[in-house]
């Protein structure tokens, strides 16, 4: 599946994409949640935007702020994910 993104957000473009944005003004954007994701909409939804950067929101909060992070940001992220860095915080 296709997640990219291209052109503009409806009235916002690339230039006016900031952290911190509410998410609903990234229109268009195709947001994605882990298929792990439990059944009350409790998930961690991410979103490529164009030229590369990822945003990310809460689910329980769809008009809430987006955190806007590069690509190497998330990168390393999903890496020390994949190694376990931060099993910790999920084990009882």
């Amino acid at each position: 599946m296709d997640h990219d993104v291209d052109g503009v957000y409806g009235e916002y473009n690339v230039i006016d994409v900031h952290n911190g944005m509410a998410a609903t003004h990234l229109r268009g954007v195709a947001w994605q949640k882990s298929r792990h994701s439990n059944s009350q909409g409790s998930c961690v939804e991410f979103a490529r935007l164009p030229g590369g950067d990822v945003a990310v929101r809460n689910s329980r909060f769809p008009d809430g702020p987006a955190l806007v992070y590069t690509r190497a940001e998330i990168e390393a992220m999903l890496l020390g994910i994949k190694d376990g860095e931060f099993d910790h915080l999920i084990s009882g």
